[in-house]
């Protein structure tokens, strides 16, 4: 290679690794979960009927704010990111992204997304966008080395989404909305459970309060997998009950197995908590999920 190319090859590999960089600061997969809980919750809102435009503005802006979230989050666990292995070569623990760097990209992302929603949808759509960054970085990401309670402030989080997407639409509130917020809300505590489980000797060296770390045996860890999981199977059915004229013994039928199936797996890791069964329970969590909200989407036609 010459060295003309050289020069050019270099600056270009360090741009894309910058870009990589604060890719990763984002937390592309969380914001991709997002998107597809908006979209999810303003098709369910309009059984299939959304305007294309609104959501569409919708998920750009909430894909902003869940950037600028997942940056804050990161800056503020800085220094505990350092101490886990699985986080310490993340960009600002290894040093490859500043602090004013990250409080940058956070504080942009979060004025872009927010001039996005209140521009762009609606102020409903926005509040609900904001609240949910408040709960991730200010109340979620600080109780993580203060109690066990940080997952179900964490899951409340995480079930705002649907919120978003929902106001989006100009659709009231109705028990549809509710259902399908808790489905989320109650859905990450098997799969957070197998996340702190499998890693809980990280959590332990970063001081964070998971309940592996607390109660090391795993076993209420477990209970609490099996009570959300056990929840999930009636709750899960309740956005298309509460819609007149749905509700087919086809989608219920579904919706029971699928549940059903993932209460086995909480109930067999509560049993004797372990790896192996940690995994079969992150994974059926991974299943249910995206499965469980395109079923949502096709109920009236199922």
């Amino acid at each position: 290679m010459s060295t003309t190319t050289l020069a050019l090859v270099q600056p270009r590999t360090a741009l894309l690794a910058r870009v990589g960089d604060y890719l990763e600061l984002s937390k592309p997969r969380i914001a991709v979960l997002e998107l597809v809980v908006v979209l999810a919750a303003g098709f369910v809102a309009t059984w299939g009927q959304p305007q294309p435009a609104d959501m569409l503005y919708a998920m750009l802006g909430t894909l902003l704010v869940a950037a600028s979230a997942s940056a804050a989050n990161q800056w503020l666990e800085r220094f505990t990111d350092a101490r886990m292995e699985r986080t310490a070569s993340r960009p600002l623990p290894s040093g490859r992204l500043s602090s004013a760097e990250a409080l940058t990209f956070a504080a942009v992302m979060l004025i872009a997304g927010t001039l996005t929603l209140a521009l762009c949808v609606n102020a409903a759509c926005t509040a609900w966008a904001l609240l949910t960054w408040a709960m991730y970085v200010l109340a979620y990401t600080p109780l993580k080395t203060i109690s066990t309670s940080n997952t179900a402030v964490g899951a409340v989080a995480g079930a705002l989404p649907v919120m978003i997407g929902w106001s989006a639409t100009g659709t009231a509130l109705d028990p549809r909305a509710v259902g399908l917020v808790l489905v989320l809300f109650l859905w990450q505590f098997p799969h957070f459970m197998a996340i702190a489980w499998l890693y809980r000797d990280d959590y332990g060296r970063a001081g964070h309060q998971m309940l592996t770390v607390v109660e090391p045996s795993g076993r209420r860890a477990g209970w609490q997998a099996v009570l959300a999981a056990l929840a999930l199977i009636p709750v899960s059915i309740v956005p298309v009950l509460a819609a007149p004229g749905l509700g087919s013994v086809l989608f219920v039928a579904g919706a029971v197995l699928l549940g059903a199936g993932q209460l086995a797996l909480a109930a067999l890791f509560w049993q004797r908590p372990g790896d192996a069964r940690a995994r079969l329970l992150l994974k059926a969590s991974l299943v249910y999920l995206p499965t469980a909200l395109i079923m949502l989407m096709l109920a009236p036609w199922i």
